[in-house]
């Protein structure tokens, strides 16, 4: 399936304050200057930024294998967060899409914002400390996605399945 647009953010700056998008000719052109949608941002084209997106797309375009690292790298993320979970008897389905992931603590996956809302933010927020006191920083928020970078090899991820373990036993309470 071919999106009708497609939006990009912070990622594609390399850590720098950049986001894009693209879509369909018919919408496209539906933006300033050819039509009537203005469209303006803090992230719209700094020139520091548009050099960090560049190297960060050359570096990706340079390394044989990193995409398929990446995914790999994630899928043992989310694989081995889940089965921490379930030895400790704990309802987590984490959601991956490449080197993205969430794990939500909900017996099902989350789909829509029904299944959203019905999630566990409070044993999301005891996993949180549980994982920052072991040195494994993610995101605060339970409905933002963590991600696995080219830095997150073996020892990183080894690291941070350990911590989950241990997190995800205090966060049963």
């Amino acid at each position: 399936m071919t999106p009708d647009l497609v939006l990009l953010g912070k990622a594609l700056g390399g850590g720098m304050p950049l986001a894009a998008y693209g879509g369909r000719r018919d919408l496209m052109e539906r933006v300033a200057p050819a039509g009537p949608v203005y469209q303006a941002g803090t992230y719209a084209a700094h020139p520091l930024a548009i050099a960090a997106a560049l190297a960060t797309l050359d570096l990706l375009d340079a390394t044989p294998g990193l995409w398929e690292q990446l995914e790999g790298s994630a899928a043992r993320v989310a694989s081995g967060i889940e089965s921490a979970a379930s030895a400790a008897g704990v309802d987590v389905r984490v959601q991956r899409v490449a080197s993205m992931w969430t794990p939500f603590f909900a017996p099902h996956p989350v789909r829509s914002w029904d299944d959203a809302s019905a999630v566990d933010t409070k044993r999301y927020a005891r996993f949180f400390r549980g994982m920052l006191e072991r040195g494994v920083l993610l995101p605060p928020s339970q409905f933002e996605c963590a991600f696995v970078s080219a830095a997150h090899g073996p020892e990183e991820i080894a690291l941070t399945l350990e911590a989950a373990q241990a997190a995800l036993v205090e966060a049963r309470s």
